[in-house]
C-alpha cells in the first residue's frame, strides 16, 4: 500500500523551499507541492498563518504533523526517514551536522542568500557587505572542502543539503563561484546524488 504523499508548502524560486523539496526527493518520499504566491501574500493569510505563525515558507504536512523551518524540516525527514544516513547520531558526528546547519541559518542566510535576494527580489541590502561576507563563508568552505568530500565527511548528510541552494546560487547575486573548485565539485556531488532536483535559476546577477 502505498503512503499519502508529504505536502510540500513552497515556493520555487525560495532556496529555503529547495532545501525541503531537495531533501524529500532524495528520500524517493511521495510530495505534493502547493504553491504559495508569495508575491500575492499568500504566506500571510490566516490559513497559512495557522500552519507557520512566522509567514514563511517551507512548510511540510505528513499526515497531519506540520513541520515549519527549512532546517527543522531535514531534521525531522531525516529522523523518520532517513535510517540514520542523513542525520547520525553519534555525538560528534551530529555536532558537526549541527555546526552546518547554523552556517546555513546564518553565513549563508547573511551572506550569498542576501545579495541574490537583491537582485531577485529587489531587496535593499548593502551589496558591498553581503558579498563580501559571502566570499569570506567560502573561504572558509573551500579550505574544509579540501579535506572532505562532504561537508561533515565522506557522505552526504542534511548539512549538505541546507547548504546547497543558495550557495549553487550565489552566481544569481553577483558571488562567483570560480574561484573555489573546491566547493563548485561540492556542488556537483550533491548534483550527481540520486532523485536530485534542481532549483530554477533566475537570470539575474552573473547568470543574466
Amino acid at each position: 500500500m502505498s503512503r499519502p504523499a508529504i505536502k510540500l508548502y513552497n515556493f520555487p524560486r525560495s532556496g529555503h523551499a529547495h532545501r525541503a523539496e531537495l531533501m524529500l526527493s532524495l528520500l524517493q518520499l511521495p510530495t505534493e507541492l502547493i504553491f504559495v504566491d508569495l508575491a500575492k501574500g499568500a504566506h500571510k493569510t490566516p490559513e497559512f498563518l495557522a500552519l507557520n505563525p512566522f509567514g514563511q515558507v517551507p512548510v511540510i504536512d505528513d499526515g497531519g504533523t506540520v513541520v515549519a523551518d527549512s532546517n527543522a524540516i531535514l531534521v525531522y525527514l531525516a529522523k523518520r526517514y532517513g535510517n540514520g544516513d542523513w542525520l547520525p547520531q553519534e555525538p560528534a558526528a551530529a555536532a558537526r551536522v549541527q555546526r552546518w546547519l547554523s552556517v546555513a541559518a546564518g553565513p549563508v542566510a547573511f551572506g550569498p542568500a542576501a545579495a541574490r535576494l537583491v537582485t531577485v527580489f529587489g531587496y535593499s541590502f548593502n551589496t558591498e557587505e553581503v558579498i563580501n561576507r559571502a566570499h569570506a563563508l567560502f573561504t572558509v568552505m573551500e579550505g574544509e572542502l579540501s579535506e572532505t568530500p562532504f561537508l561533515t565527511g565522506d557522505k552526504p548528510s542534511i548539512a549538505d543539503v541546507a547548504n546547497y541552494s543558495y550557495i549553487a546560487h550565489a552566481p544569481e547575486g553577483n558571488v562567483s563561484l570560480e574561484p573555489y573548485p573546491n566547493i563548485r565539485a561540492w556542488l556537483a556531488r550533491i548534483e550527481a546524488l540520486p532523485g536530485f532536483v534542481p532549483m530554477p535559476r533566475t537570470a539575474a546577477g552573473l547568470q543574466a
